[in-house]
C-alpha cells in the first residue's frame, strides 16, 4: 500500500469587524489555497448566508467526484482501446437538512464522451463501472455516486 499525502491551505476572510458576535454579523468569505496553484474563492452556499460568486463546500465536494471519475475514465478508456476526444460532464448532488446539519445522499454523474471510433459507444459506456472503482473520492463517500453516461 503507498500512502499519499495532500496540504492545502484554508482561510476565513469574513471578520467584518466584530468576528463572529452574531450568526449575521461575520461574512462566509473564505480563500483556498495550495502550494504552486490558483486561489480558490470560498464561502457557504448562499442558503446559508453565502457568496454566490465563490466556491462553497457541496460545489467543491461534487467537482471533485466529477474530476475524479473523468480522470479515471480515461485512464480506463486507454487500457481497452477507445479513444476519447472529449468528455463533458454536468454532475449533479442531493444534499439534506437535518437541523444544523445535513449530508449528501446522492451524485450523479453526466459524463457526455466523444469517441474517435462511434463503433465503441457501448464498451465506452460500459466502462464507467470500472472507472468508480478507480476514483478514489467515489471510494470515499459514504453515499452513492451514479453514473448516467452518454457515449457518441
Amino acid at each position: 500500500m503507498t500512502e499519499h499525502r495532500y496540504t492545502v491551505n484554508v482561510e476565513w476572510l469574513g471578520n467584518r469587524g466584530t468576528g463572529t458576535s452574531s450568526y449575521r454579523d461575520y461574512s462566509r468569505a473564505g480563500v483556498i489555497r495550495a502550494a504552486g496553484k490558483v486561489e480558490l474563492p470560498s464561502s457557504a452556499d448562499r442558503t446559508f448566508h453565502g457568496d454566490r460568486d465563490r466556491w462553497n463546500p457541496e460545489e467543491l465536494l461534487l467537482a471533485a467526484l466529477a474530476e475524479c471519475h473523468m480522470l479515471s475514465y480515461l485512464h480506463v478508456a486507454v487500457t481497452h482501446g477507445v479513444v476519447v476526444t472529449g468528455y463533458e460532464d454536468a454532475a449533479t448532488g442531493t444534499m439534506v437538512q437535518e437541523g444544523q446539519g445535513g449530508h449528501f445522499t446522492s451524485a450523479t454523474l453526466h459524463p457526455e464522451v466523444t469517441l474517435a471510433d462511434p463503433a465503441q459507444v457501448e464498451l465506452a459506456n460500459s466502462l464507467h463501472g470500472e472507472a468508480s472503482g478507480y476514483c478514489f473520492i467515489a471510494q470515499s463517500v459514504n453515499f452513492p455516486v451514479l453514473h448516467e453516461p452518454r457515449a457518441q
